[in-house]
């Protein structure tokens, strides 16, 4: 059984009982991180998200020469400015960014793209080269150099399933699938146990101090979330993102919180189908910046979507299909407030596909320096930090 497998039985609430022999539990003193207040919130788009028809390049002729199927009609987009504009169903997107709190990153990828979901999704949670493979990610390396000893909520993702982002050589991250019903798995906070010298052991006795520490420390923190005055629409994404600012507003401390919105896949059906994604994710977003907005909490919160690639510039007549290069957003953490790289260029393309012009890993070098003080070098980013964002 490798450590993957380890993390899915013993560092994840379910909302059952997890039921673990006394012998595997270890536990120490949780070590707070200490980088003032800041943290980051990582919003996943899992499927590719169309970023053309996100951030569309409405004056653009080639735009609905190569797609006269699913191109967006000037008449419905929004906040056009320098011949690009956001799609109908992100009014709240621009409104943030006409606020000066949002960043819109254009033409994000990386050298040699890679059209399968997987391994794409691989090489953006790992920080890794195209043709490298990394057993840990890169928010995973971070915490392992960040706390000074195992910490249960070093990190937080509260998904219905891990993400290999915040996978470490230590347990200092904890996936919530249901704060509802999240509580204490076993009572042995006086037991002193030694680690036993085996290290396989030794690692699940500290998964299993993930869970039950890292259990009574959100519990604390979401007592004292004060009361929300902000209503949340129903949808998985605004329920995981109302969560967090509960945990955020109770001082959790956690440097790292991760979640994730599926169903961008759109190969057919495109206009209807990412009209009602977008929503969700406007909205949702939107309702969790008012609430830390309202606590005077979004200069310290940085939001950074994106996905794992875009989709290919002309329309395959009724979607697209994989591509590669698309736009990032950042909100929040007093970023500039400003859109960032040119244009789409839709006539110099890579096999039909949009060129990247910034790389992924430039903007982690960024979020790890000006956000969480911290050397990106450390865990092998050699990318230059991107300017002009924060």
């Amino acid at each position: 059984m490798n450590r993957r497998q380890f993390l899915t039985l013993t560092g994840t609430f379910t909302g059952g009982t997890l039921l673990l022999p006394d012998f595997l539990f270890a536990f120490g003193k949780q070590q707070s991180l200490a980088i003032g207040e800041q943290c980051v919130v990582f919003i996943q788009l899992n499927g590719g998200n169309d970023g053309l028809n996100t951030f569309a390049p409405v004056d653009n002729p080639w735009y609905y020469e190569l797609r006269p199927k699913i191109a967006l009609q000037q008449s419905d987009v929004i906040s056009r400015f320098n011949g690009m504009a956001f799609h109908p169903a992100l009014s709240s997107f621009a409104e943030m960014q006409q606020n000066g709190d949002l960043s819109v990153i254009q033409n994000v990828g990386y050298p040699e793209p890679v059209r399968s979901h997987f391994r794409s999704q691989e090489i953006w949670q790992t920080s890794s080269g195209a043709n490298q493979y990394l057993s840990d990610g890169w928010l995973g390396r971070y915490l392992d150099l960040q706390c000074k000893e195992h910490n249960p909520t070093g990190g937080i993702n509260v998904d219905v399933n891990d993400t290999l982002a915040l996978k470490g050589q230590e347990p200092n991250h904890m996936t919530l699938k249901n704060l509802n019903k999240a509580r204490k798995i076993n009572q042995h906070d006086n037991e002193d146990v030694q680690l036993s010298g085996n290290p396989q052991l030794d690692f699940v006795r500290k998964l299993a101090e993930t869970v039950n520490e890292g259990s009574d420390v959100i519990q604390k923190a979401l007592a004292k979330s004060p009361p929300k005055n902000i209503n949340y629409p129903k949808s998985g994404l605004a329920n995981n993102l109302e969560w967090i600012a509960k945990l955020i507003k109770g001082s959790l401390n956690s440097k790292v919180y991760y979640t994730s919105q599926g169903g961008f896949d759109t190969h057919q059906n495109q206009l209807a189908i990412h009209k009602t994604k977008l929503g969700e994710l406007n909205d949702a977003v939107y309702s969790f910046y008012c609430d830390l907005k309202t606590a005077n909490l979004l200069q310290n919160v940085t939001v950074v979507i994106f996905s794992e690639f875009g989709r290919r510039v002309k329309d395959n007549g009724s979607g697209t299909d994989h591509g590669t290069a698309a736009p990032m957003f950042i909100i929040g953490g007093n970023n500039t407030g400003k859109i960032i790289g040119n244009n789409p260029n839709l006539t110099d393309l890579d096999n039909g596909d949009l060129k990247h012009q910034i790389d992924f890993r430039s903007v982690y070098a960024s979020l790890l320096k000006n956000k969480l003080d911290f050397d990106y070098q450390r865990i092998g980013i050699e990318n230059n930090m991107l300017q002009g964002l924060f």
